[in-house]
């Protein structure tokens, strides 16, 4: 089957439409920031869209509890953040992309 210089013209326009796209897409992505909390609002965690950690908030009852306890209240509420982005990141994709998914590429979370 031969392909037409036209219809070749066609899907390198599609595919610079969809780089220009992404690349809308990954700076939305960048701006993207996320809650995680734990223990009844006790441990807050905001993650940026890359995954970075922003701030971190211990209420003042939590500080009264034993330090393993809050280092689990710590990890599930950073869990419970990278969740909430994973979902947050794969929506903004899906409108860049149209629903199209890139076989094989992978955000970086």
């Amino acid at each position: 089957m031969r392909v037409r210089m036209t219809d070749f013209s066609k899907i390198l326009d599609k595919a610079k439409e969809l780089e220009a796209k992404m690349k809308e897409s990954q700076q939305k992505i960048k701006e993207i920031r996320v809650e995680g909390v734990s223990g009844s609002d006790s441990v807050t965690i905001t993650l940026d869209g890359e995954g970075e950690m922003q701030t971190i908030k211990l209420s003042d009852e939590i500080m009264k509890e034993d330090k393993a306890i809050i280092e689990d209240l710590i990890v599930a509420a950073h869990n419970n953040a990278k969740v909430q982005l994973k979902s947050k990141t794969s929506e903004e994709i899906s409108k860049a992309t149209g629903g199209f998914g890139i076989p094989g590429f992978k955000w970086p979370l």
